[in-house]
């Protein structure tokens, strides 16, 4: 008879492929990394698929692996779902801080991230500084960087990419933002006076590109959105950066917190 993976390992698995690595999960749950990786190595030999693509950098999931994650992810929410009180229509309130740009492409997936019918309320808190989430001033983050902090925890979810955006009859005028972004210090140092106007506000050069105004620097998620925007240029390398979904260690082992990152996962794989 043929062996079946147990529900410890693929628990283990869920650790694994959720943190990207043997030591962050090790502290998650409790095992060495040295048990972790016997037990994902026995994982793929029982299910005769390569799970993860190992790297000093951590572990990558495989098409296989993040097939598996999914079910696994959908198995979880129907095991909660069961687990509520039947007469429990409440629903806890979510905030969620990123920039601009991320805060604009979430609210557009408002239903993916709250859940149809919806389980949970969604504070969106737009900020283009990072804020203070050890002390708890919001659950969920999305970061442009890996967070040092002990007391937090962070799942990497892709990366994000700039370039110029404009209407095919826009001028070659530049939009400024004065902002202490890297974006907005990237236009700042490059383009000189071929600037047509300045805004404080990230959207506002959105909003000016639309109106075949100017050319706008945005990223390519938002960019790729409008139809009547065309890409005026080439991909700024130096500001393509990895996106983080990070939330603090106590808030990560909550069911309504862990269903919204895993659905930011989904929305941000699209």
């Amino acid at each position: 008879m043929n062996e079946k993976p147990n529900w410890d390992d693929l628990r283990l698995f869920l650790a694994v492929a959720r943190e990207g690595g043997l030591s962050p999960a090790a502290k998650l749950t409790e095992r060495s990394p040295a048990t972790l990786s016997r037990r994902m190595l026995a994982l793929e030999q029982v299910r005769r698929e390569t799970l993860f693509l190992r790297h000093d950098r951590g572990y990558e999931l495989t098409h296989d692996g993040k097939a598996l994650l999914a079910a696994l992810t959908g198995v979880e929410r129907e095991l909660e779902a069961l687990s509520r009180p039947a007469q429990d229509n409440t629903r806890s309130t979510i905030k969620v801080s990123a920039g601009s740009w991320t805060t604009l492409h979430l609210l557009g997936r408002m239903s993916d991230l709250a859940g149809s019918p919806p389980d949970v309320m969604l504070q969106f808190v737009a900020a283009e500084a990072v804020l203070d989430m050890p002390h708890r001033t919001v659950a969920i983050g999305v970061r442009n960087h890996r967070p040092t902090a002990s007391n937090l925890a962070a799942r990497q979810i892709g990366r994000a990419a700039f370039a110029p955006y404009a209407t095919p009859d826009a001028p070659d005028l530049w939009i400024k933002v004065i902002a202490e972004t890297p974006s907005a210090n990237w236009v700042a140092d490059h383009v000189g006076q071929d600037v047509v106007c300045e805004v404080t506000a990230p959207r506002n050069s959105l909003d000016l590109a639309l109106a075949g105004q100017g050319i706008a620097l945005l990223p390519t998620f938002v960019g790729k959105a409008y139809p009547t925007l065309e890409q005026r240029g080439d991909i700024i390398a130096v500001l393509t950066h990895d996106r983080w979904v990070v939330t603090h260690q106590d808030d990560r082992h909550r069911p309504d917190v862990r269903r919204v990152v895993d659905r930011l996962y989904d929305v941000f794989a699209d």
